[in-house]
């Protein structure tokens, strides 16, 4: 069994093809995505001058799944990695999106054992998170105009709605 500990070395030769030094054979980005989404480390390597290139790899893989449409980068979101880059100090993107993605996948590892044995409403940190996200959801929404709330019922409405839920009730009984 492979040791899933240290990286899944893949090497780049002069020809451009990728080789598993695992299994001894060829690989395609669809195949280094497919280890990467089975949890496993993979470190790119180019044979001739030992370059690391595992970040063009990533970045080729990431562009390919979006060529495709499956956006899962918003167009602002890559408008400012671009910025990021172009602007002449140091940014904190990267920082910041690193930082993102290993809270966004400790809180799914935490929900993901919640739900099996708790109901959605008593899992720890659910309000703090429903909070979270309405937060989120108001920064994201500003600018774009108000955004619609529903409205509260009201006593008169509530009593309306009562109303029609008895007599449809009592048609039901009829029937």
């Amino acid at each position: 069994m492979a040791d899933t500990q240290k990286p899944l070395l893949i090497k780049r030769y002069a020809s451009r093809r990728l080789y598993n030094t695992e299994t001894s054979d060829y690989v395609t980005l669809e195949d280094i995505a497919r280890f990467i989404r089975e949890g496993r480390e993979v470190q790119i390597i180019d044979l001739k001058s030992g370059d690391d290139l595992t970040r063009q790899y990533l970045l080729q893989i990431v562009a390919e799944h979006e060529s495709r449409g499956e956006n899962v980068l918003p167009l602002a979101v890559l408008t400012d990695l671009v910025r990021s880059y172009t602007s002449g100090v140091n940014s904190v993107v990267p920082q910041f999106l690193a930082m993102s993605f290993d809270m966004l996948q400790q809180n799914q590892a935490k929900m993901m054992e919640n739900f099996s044995t708790l109901p959605i409403a008593q899992v720890p940190g659910f309000d703090a998170m429903r909070k979270q996200q309405e937060a989120f959801m108001k920064t994201m929404m500003s600018g774009w105009g108000a955004a619609p709330q529903p409205e509260a019922a009201q006593p008169d409405d509530l009593a309306d709605i009562k109303r029609q839920l008895a007599e449809l009730q009592s048609k039901l009984s009829k029937l």
